[in-house]
């Protein structure tokens, strides 16, 4: 099931990129910041939030808004999209719900090896010990 996020839980700012660009990075204001609300959006089912706020990580601020930062293309318009197609990608990972970890037990041929393996490299260790005088 795909996630759709409304127009109007998204909010962009527009600021004056780094980088190259010539005159017009000091004078256009294109580097986008994409702020999403994922404590607020009524979007998202509770447990793909909590996986999106975890892989958010530095992008995520304490009051739970996610801040995506796009300068990487000279256009307001290739960096706008370029925010949006980073966010659905974090969305749709967070989506993906983690499968669970179903502990195993080794077999008993694995242990006998492993025991094996032990009994030879311990005769090597003995067979470097010093040898007593009085043997």
């Amino acid at each position: 099931m795909a996630i759709i996020i409304p127009e109007s839980e998204l909010e962009e700012s527009f600021v004056r990129a780094s980088g190259p660009g010539g005159q017009n990075v000091n004078k256009v204001s294109t580097a986008v910041q994409l702020r999403f609300d994922v404590r607020g959006s009524p979007s998202l089912s509770d447990d793909v939030a909590v996986r999106l706020m975890r892989l958010a990580g530095s992008r995520m601020t304490r009051e739970g808004v996610l801040i995506i930062s796009a300068d990487r293309f000279r256009t307001q318009e290739r960096n706008r999209a370029d925010a949006r197609e980073r966010l659905a990608a974090l969305v749709a990972e967070a989506e993906v719900r983690p499968v669970k970890r179903r502990p195993t037990k080794p077999t008993r041929a694995a242990g006998e090896r492993r025991l094996a393996g032990k009994a030879v490299r311990s005769g090597v260790k003995s067979g470097r010990a010093r040898v007593r005088a009085d043997d």
